[in-house]
């Protein structure tokens, strides 16, 4: 949390938080969909002019991805994800809020939560 001085007298808590977006991998699937382009266009524009987006992006295949692991001094690599599971994390966002409710509206306009899931977590400061 950091803290923004706002005007001579008001002070306002800042938070961060990450959105994590996750969504079913498709071999068949374009890099980019035109339509969902044009709304990721729309929200990352709004959201610049907000000042609440910090940064993000989106994430290469699962294919290209590998997890590490340290077992008794031992490192244990492994091709891809750990997790068996349909959706994979496909990419992510840092924001500034005032608080989980204004992440949540935050969230909830991004194309990514029409085609999968958006996690939204608080940065641990």
């Amino acid at each position: 949390m950091m803290w923004e001085v706002s005007g001579a007298r008001r002070r306002v808590m800042i938070v961060k938080y990450v959105l994590l977006y996750f969504a079913e991998e498709k071999v068949d699937r374009q890099p980019a969909d035109p339509v969902n382009l044009e709304k990721l266009g729309a929200w990352l524009t709004e959201m610049e002019a907000r000042g609440v987006r910090r940064h993000g992006h989106r994430l290469r295949p699962v294919a290209e991805a590998a997890t590490v692991r340290v077992r008794e001094h031992e490192t244990l690599v492994s091709d891809g994800p750990f997790a068996e599971t349909k959706e994979q994390v496909a990419g992510y966002d840092l924001i500034e809020c005032v608080d989980l409710t204004e992440a949540l509206e935050i969230a909830s306009k991004h194309p990514a939560a029409e085609l999968g899931t958006v996690e939204v977590r608080p940065v641990w400061m």
